[in-house]
């Protein structure tokens, strides 16, 4: 549970757009992947960020982490900006705000052991002798629950829960604050899920982690997280509270997520917020409301103006008839 002090990372108007180009590399438009971002995030808080497949959720942990570059806003650090305004960050604070990828056999250089991908972040961050990065490696392999042994592996030669404990470990090896876990259980079989799930919980406990959680499995998230901003054609159109999010959800958009959500014994969201159709283009976005044009509650006033976050229930709901 997340910790009662200042916030350690706060994203302000946060935009991140891309080129799309037709004939000839012509610029035909621009998409915003996200779009006038803002939360900020407690020292040792779980955020979610959900929704659909586009949403531009994994595209805002990229752009958290300096990934991509910003086009609008910025990100702080413990109140100093760490991404926006052409602000390179350095390799000090690269350290402390890591990105745990989706696929990371993909990241994993599969020429080299596990040793020698391990041993990198610390060639590159520090000074260390090889001696003292070799008792390091072997201290976090040994926190991540893997064996020495399999120091001596290529990539290929362990499962895909064994991966994503090496990914971790990589990330541990410099010691961070923020960590961004982007899928961390796609993939994965149940049982190899739930143990993956504890083994963040107590890295959590062990190192003081904060984290933002990108996933579609609103199971995961419900299980691991403080908060939840759920994301639509790159904005946050509700954030709070998950039990408050899954118990009363105020946005329809949100609504409709849960809707589709199966589920075994317990209420059920009406019906009527079932999602049809197809997100429209987000190179090319309808006026006011950008859900309005699936929206089972949408008015003629909807596309005059695009609503912004306000208190609604015991969440902050982006909708002109919230609940």
């Amino acid at each position: 549970m997340a910790e009662a002090q200042g916030p350690i990372l706060e994203v302000r108007g946060l935009g991140k757009s891309f080129d799309v180009h037709g004939s000839f590399g012509r610029v035909k438009a621009r998409l915003k992947a996200v779009d006038d971002v803002s939360f900020s995030l407690a020292r040792g808080e779980v955020l979610g960020l959900v929704g659909e497949s586009g949403c531009g959720k994994s595209t805002l942990g990229k752009t958290i982490m300096g990934i991509h570059e910003p086009t609008a806003g910025e990100v702080l650090f413990e109140g100093k900006r760490i991404a926006g305004g052409g602000f390179r960050r350095d390799n000090a604070m690269r350290a402390r705000v890591q990105y745990a990828y989706q696929d990371p056999g993909a990241s994993l250089d599969p020429r080299w052991k596990l040793r020698d991908s391990l041993h990198e972040p610390l060639v590159v961050h520090t000074d260390w002798p090889r001696a003292r990065r070799d008792a390091h490696v072997r201290e976090i392999v040994r926190l991540v629950g893997l064996p020495e042994t399999h120091l001596d592996l290529y990539p290929h030669e362990i499962s895909g829960g064994q991966q994503r404990r090496v990914g971790l470990a990589r990330i541990l090896t410099l010691r961070p604050e923020v960590v961004v876990l982007d899928e961390p259980t796609s993939g994965l079989d149940v049982s190899v899920q739930a143990t993956v799930l504890t083994l963040f919980r107590d890295l959590q406990r062990e190192f003081g982690l904060t984290y933002i959680l990108v996933s579609h499995d609103l199971a995961v998230v419900r299980t691991m997280c403080d908060r939840v901003a759920v994301m639509y054609l790159g904005r946050i159109v509700e954030i709070g509270p998950t039990e408050e999010i899954f118990a009363r959800p105020q946005h329809p958009y949100t609504r409709s997520l849960l809707a589709a959500t199966p589920r075994i014994g317990g209420p059920r969201i009406a019906r009527d917020f079932a999602l049809g159709g197809e997100p429209p283009d987000p190179a090319n976005l309808p006026s006011g409301c950008r859900f309005r044009t699936r929206c089972p509650k949408a008015q003629p006033g909807c596309a005059a103006t695009e609503p912004v976050l306000l208190e609604a229930g015991g969440t902050r709901a982006a909708c002109f008839h919230p609940g």
